[in-house]
């Protein structure tokens, strides 16, 4: 659907993407703000203690304050670091979270966001470049806990990768389209409900992966502070660690988009205006990881493969394979 592509491209239109690109950018630094001060209150309430309250009205300001203390903060590369790979690997393991965003659809508009025939691709491609920043950073600090953390890191988001990737082409199959518009839309027709409903074992599966790509608790092991300090990021500081922590939580509302966009039917719904239908869904998900973090514990890294490759795969194998059957024969 890049019908610009047929064309060269002229100075407004270069102009009118990189203008949407800077306007995505910033709505979306600013819902990290406050998703990550969301989580500290969520956490706080369920663990019978106030949360940030300080910096600020209700503790408004306070995850601002934190990210001016990382920009401030001395930039420190450890002296046996392989330093330009050390440099490196924050914007590598940031790009890839925010460049997914280009084919989220947040309303039927979908203003600032590109229709792509291959957006569900394009999702799953772009998302695993973050592994790369990942295990060069852990690599590239010459440290021990780094190292480690970014081993398991690899081989959890390889792991799940997979079970995730097999869901959603099962949505794919139902909906005929990888274009994340089109899907929004093919359940707007399906008989009443949104693919929720007939792929509730794929999403179930989906859920999980995509708490384990995200490294989120139970999954935590690539930073599980117990074991590994602060696992692939040890030795990072300032706003380069911002970086790893900035990625973190883009990818949290990412996953919740597309979540929303596969199987809640994305900005559909009675009354409201679309994008706020798609916001609500949106910040549902993103409450089920923190309610998650605050009540589950670590599980260990053998029983995390062993998941991932005995049983989520097998599954996601089988839903892909009957809902191919299904769509064949109805």
């Amino acid at each position: 659907m890049f019908t610009w592509l047929d064309k060269p491209m002229s100075g407004m239109t270069f102009l009118n993407m990189a203008l949407g690109a800077v306007i995505v950018l910033g709505f979306i630094l600013g819902v990290v703000t406050y998703t990550i001060y969301f989580e500290r209150k969520v956490i706080g309430w369920m663990q019978w203690r106030i949360g940030p309250n300080r910096v600020g009205p209700l503790g408004l300001f306070q995850t601002i304050a934190d990210v001016l203390k990382l920009l401030i903060k001395e930039d420190i590369v450890p002296a046996k670091a392989d330093r330009t790979m050390f440099l490196i690997a924050p914007i590598i393991a940031f790009f890839p979270s925010f460049m997914v965003l280009a084919v989220i659809p947040f309303s039927a508009t979908h203003i600032f966001t590109a229709a792509s025939n291959v957006g569900v691709i394009y999702y799953i491609a772009l998302s695993a470049l973050t592994i790369i920043g990942v295990v060069l950073g852990g690599w590239a600090s010459n440290n021990k806990y780094a190292l480690i953390g970014g081993m398991r890191s690899a081989a959890q988001m390889i792991s799940y990768e997979v079970p995730l990737a097999m869901s959603l082409l099962a949505v794919v199959l139902m909906s005929g389209s990888m274009n994340l518009v089109e899907i929004v839309e093919a359940q707007k027709n399906f008989p009443y409900v949104w693919y929720i409903v007939p792929q509730f074992f794929g999403f179930i599966i989906f859920i999980i992966s995509a708490t384990a790509e995200l490294n989120r608790t139970p999954f935590d092991l690539p930073e599980a502070e117990s074991e590994l300090v602060a696992g692939y990021f040890t030795e990072y500081s300032g706003f380069r660690f911002a970086f790893y922590m900035l990625a973190e939580y883009v990818y949290v509302f990412a996953m919740s988009a597309l979540a929303t966009t596969m199987y809640f039917g994305g900005w559909e719904g009675p009354f409201l205006p679309g994008w706020l239908w798609f916001a609500i869904k949106v910040s549902a998900f993103i409450f089920f990881f923190f309610w998650v973090r605050a009540t589950m514990p670590r599980i260990r890294t053998d029983q995390l493969l062993s998941f991932s490759w005995k049983v989520l795969i097998p599954l996601a194998l089988l839903n892909l394979v009957a809902t191919a059957v299904v769509m064949t024969l109805v």
